[in-house]
């Protein structure tokens, strides 16, 4: 007999990519549980299933930046409280440093990390929250399907009372963009491509530029309520903002530099911060 839970929740996170470097994603996570009925006729109680599948991916995964710890790019440094990772990407000699608390990295057991790979991760850990009637769980990670632009940023919120004050957590984000009433692809488009693996940093955070063979570099840090953050990464990488980066202030910000852009137009923007939530504004 198999159970299952789609769209069970979904994760907004970052993870190390060997060609990309730093991408923000959003996961759908979808559950199959095997196994043979109990004595009231279950496999498992679907309030179960939901609430410690659930929370085990919000504390284990959401909001985290998730390494794979068996990759030949990576180097982990384990301070206890604190882990520095180095990652090396791309073919022009780049890396990226940060030195964040235990708690905001996800250290993967694999060598790359796609959907599988994370999803492997998770069963091992997952599959010991179960009573023996579950003899095998299934996680399938899936992303939204999106008809139109969208864009992957990471970034991190030092004022956010919770997790997203993390220095690199992120999402794949849709967006929507009316130019004088009209859906406009053309924008979209352009955003999409302006934040096409991001990170979103703000000016203030920025605590020094530098270079390293040929390679410029910017080096975010910051002390929020969870500890010190520290991230170093090619500018190439980075757009720069002079607020913080919540969707309310993303959202702004796309709205007011079409608007210059496009003076003779007026601009509505819906902005996403994964699925289903973010903000409006118009300029």
């Amino acid at each position: 007999m198999q159970l299952f839970v789609d769209h069970l929740t979904n994760v907004d996170f970052s993870f190390l990519d060997g060609k990309r470097g730093l991408l923000g994603e959003t996961w759908l996570a979808n559950v199959v549980l095997h196994g043979e009925l109990d004595q009231q006729g279950m496999v498992c109680d679907f309030g179960t299933v939901k609430k410690q599948i659930r929370r085990w991916l919000d504390e284990e995964l959401d909001h985290r930046l998730a390494v794979p710890v068996r990759s030949p790019q990576i180097r982990i440094q384990d301070e206890g409280d604190f882990l520095e990772i180095y990652w090396a990407f791309g073919n022009k000699g780049e890396f990226l440093h940060t030195r964040s608390p235990r708690s905001a990295i996800a250290l993967v057991d694999a060598q790359e990390l796609t959907p599988e790979s994370v999803a492997d991760w998770c069963i091992a850990q997952l599959k010991t929250l179960f009573p023996e009637s579950v003899a095998r769980l299934e996680l399938q990670f899936e992303c939204e399907k999106i008809d139109g632009a969208f864009y992957h940023y990471s970034h991190g919120l030092k004022k956010h009372g919770g997790n997203c004050q993390r220095i690199a957590h992120g999402h794949r984000s849709r967006i929507d963009i009316w130019a004088n009433q009209q859906k406009s692809a053309e924008l979209e488009q352009l955003w999409a491509e302006r934040w096409r693996d991001i990170y979103i940093g703000t000016r203030e955070d920025i605590a020094e530029a530098f270079e390293d063979k040929g390679n410029t570099y910017y080096r975010f840090a910051y002390v929020s309520a969870q500890g010190a953050f520290e991230l170093s990464l090619p500018q190439r990488c980075c757009y720069l903002i002079d607020t913080d980066s919540t969707v309310e202030f993303l959202a702004h910000h796309i709205a007011n530099r079409s608007r210059a852009e496009n003076p003779d137009k007026k601009i509505r923007v819906k902005a996403y911060e994964g699925i289903n939530k973010g903000a409006i504004a118009e300029a």
